[in-house]
């Protein structure tokens, strides 16, 4: 009976005999040099997101108030301030919602985030506003996912009315009591009091769990996690399609019983840096060096 890996170079071998463009599979230093492209494309990948130099500020993704005053102030990565105020009609809508993403070109534009743009950023929030009757007023991170692949808007917020929480995207977290499902599997914060300043990291990395591109979060220094000692919440589907941007975000509630429904968030001290040290694929340079022991055996000799 002929074994799996027999199976293997009897196939290998027709691929060889019959496509001569496959006989660098049987070249070790050819395939080694495959490899090496295989890393320095993963590499030049990540090493993108160090080209991230400013802020593009996205007004009025929601616009459900146009009445509203919206006032942005960009002194990225010192701060980004997004303010809306008026923000009230008797019309049974919901919300304005402004959004500023990483750029890398002055702010012309988002940053496409790539499946191997691994990355670590934050920032600090400091959210006020005008909400008497208490109306969602909330800002905090946004990694947009227009498709849906990864499981849609990854958001990490807190709000005018105490809740810190991280939800959308693969993963739901509550980091405070007025946050439903409290307490989480991992680190906790008190409830938002209105101008405080909390602290938020935003992590894109691969899970070494299960080599599957996984996001971090956490508020104050308190880790969110799926299970007791497992910080990482694995991505249905990966980063890199169109509208894949990350950045910060408020929202404030139309309030038609207070014509001075207000909030402001200041973003301050913006970071954003690659992790270099994480393949992309996770699997891929794996297998490419797997080649390389295999070419040798399957490697034709002279009779």
């Amino acid at each position: 009976m002929v074994g799996r890996w027999e199976s293997f170079k009897l196939f290998a071998m027709k691929a060889h005999s019959a496509t001569p463009n496959l006989s660098f599979l049987f070249n070790p230093k050819s395939c080694a040099a495959v490899c090496a492209t295989v890393l320095l494309a993963s590499i030049s990948s990540q090493a993108q997101v160090s080209t991230i130099n400013s802020a593009w500020i996205d007004g009025r993704v929601f616009h459900d108030i146009p009445g509203a005053t919206f006032t942005p102030v960009n002194n990225y990565p010192s701060s980004v301030s997004l303010s809306e105020s008026g923000v009230s009609t008797t019309n049974n809508v919901f919300a304005n919602r402004d959004v500023w993403y990483y750029s890398n070109n002055g702010g012309s534009s988002a940053y496409g985030f790539g499946q191997g743009d691994f990355f670590t950023a934050s920032f600090n929030i400091t959210l006020t506003g005008n909400n008497p009757n208490n109306r969602d007023v909330e800002a905090g991170f946004i990694f947009s996912n227009p498709s849906g692949v990864f499981g849609g808007d990854c958001q990490v917020i807190v709000s005018l009315g105490g809740v810190v929480a991280q939800f959308g995207g693969p993963s739901y977290y509550p980091f405070s009591p007025a946050a439903g499902g409290y307490p989480g599997q991992g680190g906790s914060t008190s409830n938002y009091p209105a101008g405080a300043t909390y602290a938020m990291k935003f992590i894109y990395t691969i899970d070494p769990n299960t080599s599957k591109p996984a996001f971090e979060y956490s508020v104050n220094g308190a880790q969110a996690m799926g299970s007791p000692g497992n910080p990482y919440f694995d991505l249905g589907g990966p980063v890199g399609n169109a509208g894949d941007w990350l950045g910060g975000y408020l929202q404030v509630q139309n309030d038609p019983n207070n014509p001075n429904q207000s909030g402001q968030a200041v973003f301050s001290n913006i970071s954003i840096t690659p992790i270099l040290n994480v393949p992309e694929p996770a699997g891929m340079l794996l297998l490419g060096l797997a080649f390389v022991p295999l070419a040798r055996s399957l490697r034709p000799r002279n009779r």
